[in-house]
């Protein structure tokens, strides 16, 4: 067997595989050989069959069969011995109708090699990290939140702008039916909130989707659609009013104090604002971590500039899928997948060249500390090292998890690593700023 490359340039190659009878013919021949021994061919005895007869039936199957698996061997062979670090698979070359009658063989293989390139983690203009903190006026009305939750309800026959109403809204014509529960408050507009209040058990209120809430998440929450749906819809549902409640705001006491965190956790107003701040602002820390992340992941792929072997990929895109692309279908998967492509490669790099590598160990570990985290939230806060290795080897032994925690842990590994290593600018602001500047 002899192999040979041809660079066409930095980004392409194409890979030639001569195979010889020498390099095939025993395996085929052991094979037809227990075909032989295991043949049920009307008119000979099982294992009697003449190997002519074999040979003729089954020769030029097995003969195409061995050949496919040493040529594949052989080329992952070559790939790994020569350490070439190709994107997507090796694609074979179209040479018309193999002569299979022949002794010997050739067969050429298109290669898309990875770029060389280096990445830059120090850009000129410095990435934002932002810290969320959480202001007086969100702790304010977490409070107000936590007061009407834990608050007394009291039943009523007619609708205050104070009350909240539960029932459906309804459009039979468009199939639209959605149960909910919702406080007059938040209704937008004084002619949505006159036609419930006064409104009495069992009367049917209508009204339209678009402009009915205040707030865009409550048009998901009440409606069930996005608010741009609700706009875009603007469906004239009836609403039936089935309850009608008041909700009395609870006490700021010990015993409400008690019912959120604990018996004693707890003991002053001062320190249940502190609390919400504190919790608030841990949250919010995944929410600018993520972005932290992901505004990297933008400046890495807009700084490190190198060439892919785009024609290749196209190639490779349209005959690599259970039914092949046509081209326009083909260039437009590229088009969608380049930048994904591009940070993969970006991000393999860094993980290579700072030994950023996740070790079994590691993921297990990770998997423990969650664990224990999530005990924590139901009260067992110092499970035995022993419980905690079952349930870490019962979570590890379905692949799905282990690619799940993988992930979660490199991109941790990443965060930290990008945290030290590339320009930050810090800004401290409060969540509803962050809101406006992040998504505008």
């Amino acid at each position: 067997m002899n192999i040979t490359r041809e660079n066409i340039d930095e980004l392409n190659a194409v890979l030639k595989i001569d195979i010889a009878k020498e390099d095939y013919n025993e395996k085929v021949q052991k094979v037809l050989k227990d075909y032989r021994k295991s043949a049920n061919i009307p008119g000979f005895r099982k294992g009697h069959v003449p190997m002519g007869l074999v040979q003729k039936q089954y020769g030029k199957a097995i003969l195409v069969d061995e050949v496919n698996k040493l040529l594949q061997d052989s080329l992952q062979k070559y790939l790994t011995e020569e350490k070439l670090d190709v994107l997507g698979n090796p694609l074979p070359k179209d040479q018309g109708d193999l002569n299979w009658d022949s002794d010997d063989y050739s067969f050429e293989f298109e290669l898309g090699l990875a770029p060389k390139f280096e990445v830059d983690l120090k850009p000129k203009k410095a990435i934002k990290n932002y810290t969320i903190v959480v202001d007086e006026a969100m702790v304010d009305n977490q409070i107000k939140t936590i007061q009407k939750q834990f608050g007394k309800l009291t039943s009523k026959q007619e609708v205050a702008a104070t009350d909240e109403v539960s029932g459906s809204f309804v459009n039979e014509e468009e199939g639209f039916d959605k149960k909910t529960t919702f406080e007059v408050e938040k209704l937008k507009g004084k002619a949505n909130t006159s036609a419930f209040v006064g409104a009495k058990v069992d009367d049917v209120v209508t009204v339209s989707t678009k402009g009915l809430f205040k707030e865009a998440g409550d048009y998901r929450t009440f409606l069930g659609l996005s608010e741009e749906e609700a706009t875009e819809k603007n469906l004239e549902v009836s609403f039936k009013i089935e309850e009608i409640n008041h909700r009395e705001a609870a006490d700021l006491d010990q015993e409400l104090f008690d019912k959120l965190y604990g018996p004693g956790v707890i003991n002053s107003v001062t320190e249940l604002k502190d609390k919400i701040k504190e919790e608030g602002e841990g949250q919010f820390k995944q929410q600018s971590d993520q972005q932290l992340l992901n505004d990297v992941t933008e400046a890495l792929i807009e700084n490190t500039k190198f060439d892919l072997p785009a024609e290749f990929l196209k190639k490779w895109i349209q005959r690599s899928g259970e039914k092949e692309l046509t081209a326009e279908q083909a260039e437009e998967e590229y088009a969608r997948s380049e930048k994904g492509l591009r940070y993969q490669l970006i991000e393999g790099k860094v993980i290579s060249e700072n030994k950023l590598q996740i070790t079994f160990e590691e993921i297990k570990a990770y998997a423990k500390e969650m664990i224990k985290a999530q005990m924590a939230q139901f009260g067992q806060n110092d499970p035995a090292d022993e419980e905690l290795e079952g349930i870490a080897a019962r979570i590890l032994s379905n692949q799905d998890e282990v690619k799940r925690l993988s992930e979660q842990l490199m991109n941790k590994k990443l965060l930290d690593f990008f945290k030290e290593n590339v320009k930050l600018e810090e800004k401290e602001v409060t969540f509803d700023a962050f809101v406006k500047e992040v998504y505008n």
